[in-house]
């Protein structure tokens, strides 16, 4: 095992570096007969790229998508789909000053421990840009859920640095570069502005969502479905806690509360976050992650070089001053890998005939038959 794969049934190997010739992965598993094009993929690749405010990397990349197998006359054949992302505006040059050097809080330095040698241009393999081929995997995810379940996924961003984001509409995510919920983000602006003004970066945390998950994915004891999304969030670079529902407000929480009442019209609360005993309760699943300022930054920072020498870091180039703010489809996406790969477990396992219930039909506490 290299680390490379994520998934088992629903297979996703990924591949290249920041500023190789292309980035890309491989699906192995997606269910053949499903229309599916570049057009499919696109837009959520759209809204992950750099360079699309001057709140984020001015790294200027298309990231247009190219599907190279698996697909024929329009239509998935059940064979590896293998999808390809052509690097086109790398600048290797920025790096030359740190090849030899050490950024804090970067993998610079594990990287080097572990394999004897490492690609500073960009991060190599532990850049962000990695983060690209897993959205357009969670893409194709996504499409198959809507089309058998109707799941729907969403994310929002509820804090960047000290500023708290209230939930105000849906509607607003897409309006704005933060993908946050609420009309007016002009405080947020004059945030960030000053924030890169000083040569710094910040954190920030991000709500996630599915809607209309089948009640009945997830098993017992560790292949629970919350362990599984949290183990794909914490595989999202910079990602540095995850909640499931309450998640540690659950710490001040009495038992009279947290427990979700459940009656004959279904849940009444949902501090479960959508999963009961690792198994979907057909609630929406609600996730929560924290992510750690960027470790690429002007301000100088005290390290050490690979001769184990003192040295002052300073990191030129393009840099997100806050990796959070273009997070947001990146963690949809690995949600989306998540309950696509339980939705084939459970088909698996289960059968058609036993094929998971979509959410509507999961509101009574008695389990179906089916489901025995």
């Amino acid at each position: 095992m290299s680390g490379n794969t994520f998934g088992t049934l629903f297979a996703v190997t990924n591949f290249g570096e920041s500023h190789g010739p292309a980035i890309g992965c491989v699906i192995d598993g997606c269910p053949p007969g499903m229309a599916l094009s570049e057009a499919d993929i696109q837009p959520d690749l759209d809204r992950r790229r750099p360079g699309t405010s001057r709140h984020v990397t001015q790294r200027n990349e298309a990231d247009q998508v190219q599907i190279l197998s698996g697909v024929y006359e329009g239509k998935t054949t059940g064979t590896p789909i293998a999808l390809v992302i052509q690097n086109t505006d790398q600048r290797s040059k920025d790096y030359g000053a740190i090849a030899q050097q050490f950024r804090p809080g970067h993998a610079d330095f594990t990287y080097w421990k572990k394999y004897g040698i490492r690609d500073p241009r960009g991060g190599g393999r532990s850049s962000a840009r990695l983060t690209a081929p897993m959205v357009a995997a969670g893409a194709v995810a996504k499409k198959w859920l809507a089309q058998k379940y109707g799941v729907v996924f969403r994310g929002c961003m509820t804090q960047i640095g000290e500023i708290e984001i209230p939930f105000d509409s849906w509607e607003h995510v897409s309006n704005n570069p933060f993908y946050a919920p609420i009309a007016d983000v002009s405080h947020i602006e004059a945030y960030m502005d000053a924030l890169r003004k000083a040569g710094d970066s910040c954190g920030a945390r991000l709500r996630v969502t599915a809607s209309g998950v089948p009640v009945g994915l997830g098993e017992p004891l560790f292949d629970k479905l919350d362990a599984d999304i949290a183990f794909a969030m914490m595989g999202i670079n910079a990602v540095k806690g995850v909640e499931i529902g309450a998640g540690f407000g659950s710490v001040t929480q009495r038992g009279t509360t947290h427990g979700d009442s459940i009656t004959p019209n279904g849940f009444a609360s949902n501090n479960a976050g959508g999963v009961l005993g690792g198994i979907s309760t057909g609630q929406d699943l609600e996730v929560g992650i924290a992510i750690k300022p960027t470790s690429s930054i002007i301000s100088p920072r005290q390290s050490i070089d690979i001769h184990n020498q003192p040295v002052e870091v300073i990191t030129k180039g393009r840099h997100d001053p806050c990796v959070g703010i273009r997070a947001t489809p990146i963690a949809e996406a690995m949600l989306a890998l998540v309950v696509m790969e339980h939705a084939l477990r459970h088909r698996a396992q289960c059968g058609d005939v036993a094929d998971a219930a979509p959410a509507e039909e999961a509101v009574s506490p008695a389990p179906k038959a089916s489901f025995l």
